[in-house]
């Protein structure tokens, strides 16, 4: 034992910082751009828990570490759906949750949206048909848009988060 100890006052124990992926710091970057661009103010996300298995929100909370840092990018998570323009749902809408998740909805100001996390926001996923399970997110409150994956990758929340702000474009006119 004394010889691990030694060990450890001999050389640092914490392993060196990943290399900063360029796509995710322009994907971020962008991201922020066009939340400034749009709202006139970076974008304050609220997660709210629907009755999920807690995989999505892992990945959720990747975002504010320090490989992914969101902070740095001007986007935060707010403690309260009353400063939020977007509401992470993650999890099915379970019958015990469907009242706190409309809750909160009405309680988020406008303009907001909606983002159902993951497969069982989408659609319920693999509690999809439980007695104890209304159904996605769409079953409670309206959707602006589904990031799909079980759960998804951070990168993948981003890339939903910067469709979600990016408008589509204008369908060309015939003329």
């Amino acid at each position: 034992m004394l010889k691990h100890l030694l060990q450890g006052l001999r050389r640092p124990l914490t392993e060196a910082a990943p290399d900063a992926d360029p796509a995710l710091a322009d994907l971020a970057a962008t991201l922020d751009a066009t939340a400034r661009r749009r709202l006139g103010r970076s974008l304050a996300i609220r997660q709210v828990d629907a009755g999920s298995c807690n995989g999505c929100e892992l990945e959720i909370h990747a975002l504010s570490n320090a490989l992914y840092d969101l902070e740095r990018f001007g986007l935060h998570v707010v403690a309260s759906p009353r400063h939020a323009d977007v509401l992470l749902v993650t999890g099915p809408v379970t019958k015990n949750m469907r009242e706190a998740l409309e809750r909160t909805w009405r309680a988020t100001p406008d303009p907001k949206w909606v983002v159902a996390v993951g497969d069982c926001g989408a659609d319920g996923g693999v509690f999809k048909g439980s007695y104890a399970v209304e159904g996605g997110v769409a079953a409670a409150i309206p959707v602006d848009l589904v990031i799909r994956g079980c759960p998804p990758t951070p990168t993948q929340l981003l890339q939903g988060l910067l469709a979600l702000l990016t408008p589509p474009e204008p369908p060309p006119s015939a003329g």
